[in-house]
């Protein structure tokens, strides 16, 4: 059927003159076609234009609906300048073609998206191996075998989706391949495909005499304040497993591999898979998305009462973002145990929720009724004049011509049923993000009534205002209380915090407005008494609950960093400050943040393997900023660091990044005196004494107890020699033990040293040197032949030593985490590579072939298990686990931790695991080595 006869509904010309205009370029037209060039021509000033441009070309067009190929047909061979032209030449008539289908009906929605996404696709695949192939004529690409040097471009949010706009930007993250260059062409295939992007980028976003492409938008990249606009996939990796926020995880929700090498692109989405996708039920992603909603209605003053005129059709209420975050979150909620969930698309994505039980089928009907609607909307709004806007006009004459455009001639009339039509789908999604729900008080014993009536006495209670709201959340807490594994227990935890608490008005107003924050208490008081214990003796932390800013996005290590950095300076330099001061300030700043971490594990607002890398930002912030200002307390009595100062090294598990709640550091600290005998200052010192004496300091400044606790357990025994060495070692003694002296499980610890601290003129410098250091380390030493039966024997003497503690030991045994850690280790050290957690390594070992990928895959699946079973469990208690000890609360979180789905089951996954796990290490272990 040619194009004219699916035409379905044509726009009223707004402009009849500009309408005229167009029709007199096509003399012989079919009626029908002949009204709908007249309605586009006649709202549409931009249409107009096209129409003047592409008379000639567009009804030989109209009949093809594959019009991206056929525009682009032919391009792949052209040179840079060439295709800059005629990408352009394409995007007009791509655009016009489009906005014909659509204003008719001729495409549904998804059509018409679906080619933009195409020829967005197209344009950044083309761009992209152009600029490749000119890296590479130039000679500065080195050769490899990947598709398009191994670059690839993810389309992100609604270019993944197959849903770009109108006139949408493009929202890409490039990364590259690094297995596709040997080791010595890493850094020129990385500067030569940076060099690649950005000229992409510019070739379809620059205005030219011929127009644009796409505006491209390069920053949902990791940390893209920092890092350039090309990383390796290896990086990018890294980054989401140790960093990664929940606005991150939501926009990959919709990514997709869209140019360049598509199967490199899509084996790094397969590998981000446990990062979007939690194994457990993830609820707390109603309240982040309910969050970010309140936070874009404030900045861009979008809450106040709805009016057409003027409403921006994407972020207003009732609109496209609201379906959209009704939307994703369900499917994150969700989504990590149903594969099924895991579309891409809106409407496909509220299909699957439906048809899965997860929300009404009526709901999900009219959502995507009032969804396709409102992109409609969203076009005609962008296709007046090729505008990247959704703000419906102000003036009564532009918001007639959007009328227009659907064809409608009555302004009033339209506006009134899309006013409707917002109302409804903001009841619809507001109703899930804040239900409201009442709960029935549950019956209560006598000695829990006994508890509840002394309430009324406390500070908290005092005043009518806070008594009234409380009244309506008691039942909330105390039937939530009623359903812990301890209740009894619970409630007494619950009086003790309540009882310490100055005033109530504003702690039971939070809890009224966010009942997730009263699930949070309830928790923590029926499964968690560290934490509970902590609240009743430390109210002072709920100073950072009130502030705002507890359920905030993670600041990362940088934000953490620089929030200690400002805190301690105020504190040394304010009234009555000083360095004892500072201390406390950091104790108070880091037990506030070790608090937050833990509840928001233990509520589910992140995963053990979140809290890990939060735990290891709060370490590394600690010891980053204390370091220094320890060294320049130091210094006021000492002089400066001799030579080029000293860097604090983090092994262990803060090396790996893979902290949990109990966990103490594992630290050394190497120096460089650089030739300098002594320091300069009142009390002079030799170079030694010196740095041991500054390491004790930064010991008691970590680890001392004050009045304000401490902040951490620092143990120092990893240092060459162990308890015999010196706290503090010179580099070239260090370099000096490693390659002639040290142990096999030395070089294994080796392999998760990092840099976490510094001070010293020339620590920056002495920082790179002792990574280089460590690097030439593993590289000389794992090729010795000892590194095997050293293992097998390290392994048989630990398992000697160390017997399981409990039936539900994780940590310590045949196939456990320690397990794991040791063969990963080895795996870095035997390929010389300088990863440091145990997934990276063994990633590495598989890169190196010193392990199958299916096994290395297999561990590195088991030890996530085991990970969050440790790691949640050392959050529950420090004592081994006992699952009647944690009680039902307690039991619920690690079953939702492990994604498991009873104890029982639990039980067999860790014996078999664990099992399996051992029999994969010994396979890895040659058979000499026993």
């Amino acid at each position: 059927m040619d194009f004219a006869a699916r035409i379905a509904r044509h726009p009223i010309p707004a402009d009849p003159d500009r309408a005229r205009h167009a029709l007199a370029l096509f003399p012989t037209l079919d009626p029908s076609l002949s009204a709908l060039i007249a309605g586009a021509a006649g709202c549409s000033p931009y249409l107009a234009g096209l129409f003047q441009k592409e008379a000639d070309w567009l009804l030989g067009a109209l009949d093809h609906d594959d019009v991206v190929a056929r525009e682009t047909a032919g391009f792949d061979d052209l040179g840079t300048d060439e295709l800059a032209v005629a990408l352009r030449r394409a995007k007009r008539r791509v655009a016009l073609h489009t906005a014909l289908a659509d204003l008719g009906g001729v495409w549904p929605l998804e059509q018409v998206t679906g080619a933009l996404s195409d020829l967005a696709d197209r344009a950044v695949d083309l761009a992209l191996r152009a600029q490749v192939a000119q890296e590479r004529r130039r000679g500065k690409l080195p050769d490899a075998d990947a598709d398009a040097g191994g670059v690839f471009a993810l389309a992100m949010g609604k270019g993944g989706a197959r849903e770009l706009n109108y006139s949408s930007d493009i929202d890409l993250i490039v990364l590259f391949d690094d297995a596709a260059y040997a080791d010595g062409d890493q850094q020129d295939a990385r500067a030569a495909l940076i060099r690649a992007t950005r000229k992409m980028a510019l070739m379809l976003s620059d205005v030219t005499e011929h127009g644009y492409v796409f505006r491209t938008d390069l920053r949902l990249r990791p940390d893209a304040a920092v890092t350039p606009v090309c990383i390796s996939a290896a990086a990018a990796l890294a980054y989401y497993e140790a960093e990664g926020r929940t606005w991150e995880r939501a926009a990959f929700i919709k990514a997709r591999a869209a140019a360049g090498d598509i199967a490199a692109g899509e084996r790094f989405l397969r590998e981000l898979r446990p990062f979007v996708w939690r194994k457990h039920l993830d609820f707390a992603a109603i309240q982040d998305a309910h969050d970010m909603r309140l936070r874009i209605r404030d900045h861009k003053g979008l809450g106040g009462r709805l009016e057409i005129p003027g409403h921006n059709m994407k972020l207003g209420r009732g609109g496209i973002r609201e379906i959209e975050f009704f939307t994703q979150t369900r499917q994150l909620i969700a989504g990590g145990r149903d594969p099924g969930l895991r579309c891409r698309d809106t409407a496909g994505g509220l299909g699957a929720l439906a048809a899965k039980g997860w929300i009404p089928a009526d709901v999900a009907r009219d959502l995507t009724d009032h969804y396709r609607q409102h992109r409609d909307i969203e076009h005609r709004i962008q296709m007046v004049n090729d505008a990247q806007t959704h703000i419906l006009p102000r003036d009564p004459g532009g918001l007639a011509v959007i009328a227009a455009m659907m064809g409608e001639g009555d302004t009033d009339a339209w506006s009134a049923r899309l006013r409707t039509r917002l109302d409804h789908v903001h009841k619809l999604t507001e109703s899930f993000f804040a239900p409201g729900e009442a709960v029935p008080r549950p019956s209560i014993s006598a000695e829990s009534q006994a508890i509840i009536d002394r309430w009324q006495t406390y500070p908290a209670l005092r005043s009518a205002r806070a008594q009234q709201i409380f009244r309506r959340v008691e039942p909330e807490l105390l039937s939530r209380m009623a359903r812990t594994g301890h209740p009894a227990e619970a409630l007494q935890r619950f009086d003790g915090f309540l009882s310490a608490l100055p005033a109530g008005v504003q702690i039971f107003s939070l809890f009224e407005a966010n009942p997730q924050l009263i699930d949070l208490l309830v928790d923590i008081c029926g499964s968690a008494p560290g934490l509970a214990a902590y609240l009743t003796r430390h109210s002072a932390v709920l100073d950072a609950v009130l502030g705002g800013s507890f359920f905030s996005p993670w600041p990362g290590a940088t934000g953490l960093r620089a929030d200690l950095d400002r805190v301690l300076q105020a504190a040394l330099n304010g009234p009555g400050g000083g360095y004892e001061a500072a201390l406390d300030t950091a104790r108070r700043w880091a037990h506030e943040w070790h608090f937050r971490v833990g509840v928001h594990h233990l509520r589910g607002l992140i995963d053990a393997d979140e809290a890990a890398g939060q735990y290891g930002d709060i370490a590394d912030g600690c010891i980053g900023a204390l370091f220094p200002v320890t060294a320049a307390d130091f210094a006021r009595k000492h002089g400066a660091p001799p030579g080029r100062g000293a860097v604090v090294l983090g092994m262990g598990s803060l090396g790996a990044r893979t902290l949990n709640a109990l966990s103490d550091l594992d630290l050394i600290v190497i120096y460089d005196a650089d030739g300098t005998d002594a320091s300069d200052g009142p009390r002079p010192l030799a170079a030694r004494p010196y740095y041991a004496r500054l390491t004790q300091a930064m010991i008691t400044a970590a680890s001392a107890p004050t009045a304000e606790g401490r902040i951490y357990e620092v143990d120092m025994r990893l240092r060459p020699s162990g308890r015999q060495g010196p706290v503090a070692t010179a580099i070239e003694s260090f370099r000096n033990y490693q390659l002639s002296e040290a142990w096999t499980w030395e070089h294994l610890a080796l392999t998760r040293a990092r840099v976490v601290a510094m001070a010293g003129a020339g620590a920056e410098g002495l920082a790179h040197d002792v990574e280089a250091l460590r690097l030439d380390v593993l590289r000389q030493r794992g090729r010795d032949p000892r590194v095997m039966p050293d293992l097998a024997d390290m392994r048989e003497r630990i398992f000697a030593a160390r017997p399981l503690d409990g039936v539900w030991e994780a940590k310590v045994g045949p196939g456990r985490l320690q397990d794991i850690d040791l063969l990963a280790q080895s795996l870095a050290l035997r390929s010389g590579d300088p990863a440091r957690n145990t997934l990276a390594q063994l990633r590495a070992g598989r890169r190196a072939g010193l392990i199958a990928a299916a096994d290395a895959d297999r561990l590195a699946s088991i030890w996530r298990f085991l990970w969050r079973l440790h790691a949640s469990g050392r959050l529950l208690t420090a004592k081994p686990l006992d699952m009647d000890e944690i009680g039902q609360g307690g039991q619920e979180f690690l079953l939702r931790e492990s994604g498991v789905a009873s104890v029982d089951g639990l039980a067999r996954q860790l014996r078999d695991d664990c099992a399996e796990a051992a029999c994969l290490i010994d396979a890895a272990l040659p058979v000499e080595a026993g």
